[in-house]
């Protein structure tokens, strides 16, 4: 397909499954709220919570492939060395990237389930994910809220269903109000924590992230040894 690309990674599966459609905003754009407390290593934390996300993702035993959608050339080469597919952004906002890596899932699977997984999930575990997955297959449309229970982490359809995602702001109602289901199971905690504020990268610390948000929470530590939000 024009414009994508796809890291040869040993291992990666193929079939129909869950395909993952992954938004990634620019790194000029990425993580503001963090600003303050990430100082010069915002872009850095960026790219690693994205690459940890996607990591967790492709490990799942339900996903078939993660595509990626974004503009911006350094994530994409680090999420393309992970195994994922890279499309372009077309920058009309995040429903229209989901929408765009929707349509080169049902492309590349069209008989497969599709979801859409937010890129700042950096302790997101494979298992959790996996349970959250099922649960959602059992259903046309279903979604996962975030842990605040406004926003949202996960959305999914059924295969043949129109992938309609409804993101932003208070999209935890959008997404009921549309009909999709909630899914509210025990376990998938590490699914619910994405990080938008310091207090959000801590809780996240605390359930236990990978290795590249690790290595650069680790940069972000004090003379204590012990990171915390300014």
């Amino acid at each position: 397909m024009r414009g994508e690309t796809h890291g040869d990674v040993p291992g990666a599966r193929t079939g129909n499954g869950w395909t993952l459609v992954v938004p990634v905003k620019t790194l000029i754009a990425a993580k503001t709220r963090l600003a303050d407390a990430a100082g010069p290593h915002r872009a850095a934390l960026a790219v690693a919570v994205a690459c940890d996300t996607v990591a967790a993702a492709l490990r799942c035993a339900d996903v078939a492939r993660v595509v990626v959608v974004t503009a911006d050339p350094v994530p994409a080469a680090a999420l393309s060395a992970l195994g994922a597919l890279v499309v372009p952004d077309p920058e009309a906002g995040l429903n229209a990237a989901l929408r765009a890596g929707g349509a080169a899932a049902v492309r590349l699977a069209p008989e497969g389930h599709v979801g859409a997984l937010q890129a700042d999930l950096p302790a997101l575990r494979p298992a959790e994910l996996s349970v959250a997955l099922a649960t959602a297959a059992e259903f046309d449309q279903a979604f996962v809220p975030d842990a605040a229970e406004v926003g949202t982490t996960f959305y999914g359809v059924r295969p043949g269903v129109p992938f309609l995602p409804r993101f932003g702001g208070e999209s935890r109602a959008r997404h009921l109000g549309s009909g999709a289901k909630e899914i509210a199971v025990d376990g998938i905690a590490s699914l619910r924590r994405d990080v938008d504020t310091p207090a959000d990268l801590l809780e996240a610390l605390a359930l236990g992230v990978g290795p590249r948000t690790a290595e650069v929470a680790a940069t972000m530590r004090g003379p204590t040894g012990r990171w915390a939000p300014r």
